[in-house]
């Protein structure tokens, strides 16, 4: 294992591996001092991320398909209770070893392989980053736009949005790369104040909705679409596995880079109870304020008000407006630099390791993040957020029937820690690469591409692969990790691979 046992659960890495071109002081295995994060901080960090704009959102996604909110609410906690399995299997290695998610794709993928898992891991995360950053900058313009009113009649710049909007996305983008640069306990301090903050406050909007409306109103008193009678009768299953799905691929890419994270926990005990905790609770509650404000909204408004950054713009306190700008502010940024600023920071480093550093890759995700122009990503956010980034997240399940399958199956959790910075070494394969991996990657993709393609409108599939993409994340894994355990079973015999 190249390294001394701290105890049972963790190994530090002994072998001074710093002259490899393949090793940077970012991407090496977290020392003992360096583990820091306890059962609350990783509880706090599953309770910051769930705390966002977009699951207070998700539940109109599946109310808008005919469910009602008890529905709704459960098919969120099932799906983030079924992503919780692999976020455990690979937070393992991440806190036994000290690895974050490329280096753990080394043993499985090769050396120069693992930048294949790890770049359509950053893909996404800068697809996500760009949004959130969006969200944080328009946050703080349409809170502003309170005292300056003036700001919505500016002319609107090439890209489609005005100078005020531009400057306030900036501003947040800034905050961000700062907060980056400032590395990662200052992270690990943002998401410990973010918790218990969101947690109270959106109890009170809660609080607050129920009061001024008298009860929840109209959408908590709606039946589901598919009771005998409704206007989709019978066609519960139909909707509810694609959802299912939709609500695991929402933290899919998460489960998969979980290592950037627990490699920094002082135990396995501290890393599982604070995901196990802080994961589908956060969720479901939080899913369930968003419905719940959003019925008491057509009772106080006439009508339903989705948005919580429209609806805290309709307060006309100064306080309340101050402490919700700095609310949402803190939410968006710690579930943007949580969520998508870490993993592909990381995966960019991975590429180069001695000349990009953990900064270097956050400065490039953030350059990527502007010129993706999020603002025209988010025009349609049913189509963009909850169609294209959680139906491309749904097929990265073949990334974790790799990782699972190799590291639990084939090497029984025994890595060789020098050997993963090492040229030429066991997990060189050929040329850097595993072919296995590669193919059962692919293989295990293959199969939902014809569904996803359907999903985004890009062809006309058949009703048989439309059903196989309900059910994506699902057949990905299954397919890639039989694929994956077929190819290397007589190669690689438990942990002499």
């Amino acid at each position: 294992m190249d390294g001394v046992q701290i105890d049972r659960e963790i190994i530090e890495l002994e072998e001074d591996v710093s002259s490899s071109p393949y090793w940077n002081r970012d991407i090496a295995p977290s020392r003992l001092s360096e583990r820091r994060w306890r059962l609350f901080d990783i509880a706090a960090l599953w309770v910051s991320m769930s705390a966002c704009i977009p699951t207070y959102m998700l539940a109109s996604s599946l109310i808008s398909e005919g469910m009602d909110w008890r529905q709704a609410v459960l098919t969120i906690f099932l799906g983030n209770l079924i992503v919780l399995a692999p976020m455990l299997l690979n937070a393992h290695a991440g806190t036994r070893y000290g690895i974050p998610f490329p280096v753990y794709c080394r043993p499985s993928f090769g050396l120069l392989g693992a930048n294949i898992p790890a770049l359509l891991r950053a893909l996404v995360a800068c697809g996500w980053f760009g949004i959130q950053t969006w969200i944080g900058g328009w946050a703080i313009y349409k809170i502003l736009t309170i005292y300056v009113p003036s700001w919505e009649a500016l002319p609107l710049l090439p890209g489609g949005i005005n100078a005020a909007q531009l400057a306030c996305f900036l501003l947040f983008w800034g905050v961000n790369m700062l907060v980056i640069y400032r590395g990662i306990e200052t992270i690990r301090f943002l998401l410990d104040i973010k918790a218990p903050l969101l947690i109270l406050l959106g109890l009170a909007l809660l609080a607050w909705a129920w009061r001024k409306a008298g009860g929840f109103g109209p959408i908590l008193s709606q039946p589901s679409a598919f009771v005998p009678g409704g206007p989709k009768e019978g066609r519960f299953w139909a909707v509810f596995f694609p959802s299912l799905t939709g609500m695991i691929g929402f933290w899919a890419t998460l489960s998969l880079n979980i290592p950037d994270f627990t490699r920094y926990a002082r135990s396995q005990r501290d890393q599982m109870l604070g995901q196990a905790l802080g994961l589908p609770t956060t969720m479901a509650l939080y899913s369930f304020i968003g419905v719940a404000v959003t019925s008491a909204t057509i009772v106080i408004y006439g009508a339903p008000v989705w948005d919580p950054v429209v609806l805290l713009t309709k307060f006309d306190n100064p306080v309340v407006l101050a402490v919700s700008l700095f609310a949402l502010c803190l939410a968006t940024l710690a579930t943007n630099l949580a969520a998508n600023v870490v993993s592909p920071a990381n995966d960019f480093s991975n590429l180069c390791p001695s000349r990009i550093s953990f900064r270097t890759g956050g400065l490039i995700t953030g350059i990527i993040g502007i010129l993706m122009q999020p603002w025209k990503l988010v025009a349609d956010p049913s189509g963009y957020i909850f169609t294209w980034l959680v139906g491309y997240s749904s097929l990265l399940g073949a990334i974790g029937g790799v990782l699972i399958c190799d590291y639990y199956v084939l090497r029984g959790r025994v890595l060789h820690l020098g050997e993963l910075y090492k040229r030429e070494g066991r997990y060189w394969f050929s040329g850097g690469f595993n072919p296995a991996a590669v193919v059962s990657l692919a293989l295990g993709i293959i199969p939902c591409v014809p569904g996803f393609l359907g999903t985004i409108k890009a062809a006309a599939i058949g009703p048989f692969w439309m059903g196989v993409y309900s059910y994506a994340w699902f057949v990905s894994f299954a397919v890639s990790f039989a694929a994956y355990f077929i190819l290397m079973r007589g190669r690689a015999p438990g942990s002499a691979v």
